[in-house]
């Protein structure tokens, strides 16, 4: 108790800069019975946090609609086929144009799936000084860590499985049928776009939107630090 008392008094003295000081010097093992805070707690923190990230918020956007009915990572067009769509919309072929963004989306939801096992990777690699830097970081530092260590791999991941999802979900003949109704029609330029990349990306930037909700929470809503470890870890940084 009188360890984090003291924790606590320097950070409200002395400010960040002297809480950065203070967490480097914490001793390597919990001691106190159990009230203190420990390099390790630190790092099994953040570990708990992006895991709650992963669990709650990523699982959902595996779901039916995940990314369709969720406005903060629902994939709209790409620029070039905005066209598209407000054209096929223009000569009376809006269902059709509803049917290919929804089926975007879809191939998302496949793809997330194969997220988790590269995320759990990545955070059981955090270091108590790659934790110091997240803890100390803001609202979205863990989530930042963690694109930093997967955005590569899951983009190798996801393209394979997204554009294999085209044909599972019907995207590539819905696609293919509204490409060449666009194109035939008259004083337009054809396009012809990437859409498994432009997915892809997509798809990578609605999982670290959703770990970076849940991660905001943990930091500053009390009641989403649903562990004693959670409370005692962010407590430094509130």
């Amino acid at each position: 108790m009188k360890q984090i008392f003291i924790v606590l008094t320097v950070f409200l003295v002395s400010g960040c800069a002297e809480l950065q000081q203070v967490v480097n010097n914490l001793p390597q093992a919990t001691t106190g019975g159990g009230f203190g805070i420990s390099n390790l707690d630190i790092a099994n923190g953040l570990r708990e946090a992006l895991n709650n990230g992963i669990d709650k918020e990523v699982t959902k956007l595996t779901q039916k609609d995940g990314f369709y009915n969720n406005q903060l990572v629902k994939i709209l067009l790409p620029q070039e086929l905005q066209k598209v769509d407000k054209t096929l919309r223009d000569v009376g072929l809006g269902k059709l144009a509803d049917e290919g963004l929804k089926v975007l989306n879809r191939a998302a939801e496949d793809a997330v799936k194969e997220a988790t096992p590269i995320f759990v990777s990545a955070v059981q690699q955090i270091t108590f000084t790659d934790a110091k830097q997240i803890l100390l970081g803001n609202d979205n530092a863990a989530t930042q860590y963690l694109e930093n260590k997967t955005k590569n791999q899951l983009y190798q991941k996801f393209s394979p499985v997204i554009n294999s999802s085209f044909s599972r979900v019907g995207a590539d003949k819905i696609w293919s049928n509204i490409i060449q109704k666009y194109n035939a029609i008259p004083f337009t330029n054809n396009v012809n776009p990437d859409l498994t990349d432009y997915v892809t990306g997509q798809a990578l930037k609605g999982v670290y939107t959703m770990i970076a909700v849940e991660e905001k929470d943990i930091r500053t809503q009390l009641n989403s630090r649903t562990s004693d470890l959670l409370k005692r870890v962010f407590a430094l940084q509130d």
